[in-house]
């Protein structure tokens, strides 16, 4: 599953990324969620869901997690997830916009 780019630049945003995930998460938990909400301490997921959320984010955006990046607060909200995707594909050089 890949999430909707635009097509002549290949570039997401920050909307973009956080809009796909909350659908990810209604889709999954079958639970709305905000995107500060801490999903895990308000017992929404659990840690093994955490890793169904790597994969998910790795497929999606086509970025490596891996070493200090796996820590549980890049995963707690939404909004740190986009962060960390935002920054991996910074890092790994991937077209970005937003």
């Amino acid at each position: 599953m890949t999430v909707d780019q635009n097509a002549e630049t290949g570039a997401i945003g920050a909307p973009d990324i956080e809009k796909a995930l909350l659908a990810f998460l209604d889709g999954h938990i079958k639970a709305s969620v905000a995107p500060d909400q801490d999903l895990f301490g308000s017992g929404l997921v659990t840690s093994m869901f955490a890793m169904q959320l790597v994969v998910h984010l790795e497929e999606a955006y086509d970025i490596a997690i891996v070493g200090p990046e796996l820590k549980l607060d890049n995963f707690r909200t939404v909004q740190r997830m986009t962060e960390l995707v935002l920054r991996l594909r910074e890092q790994e050089g991937v077209t970005q916009s937003g």
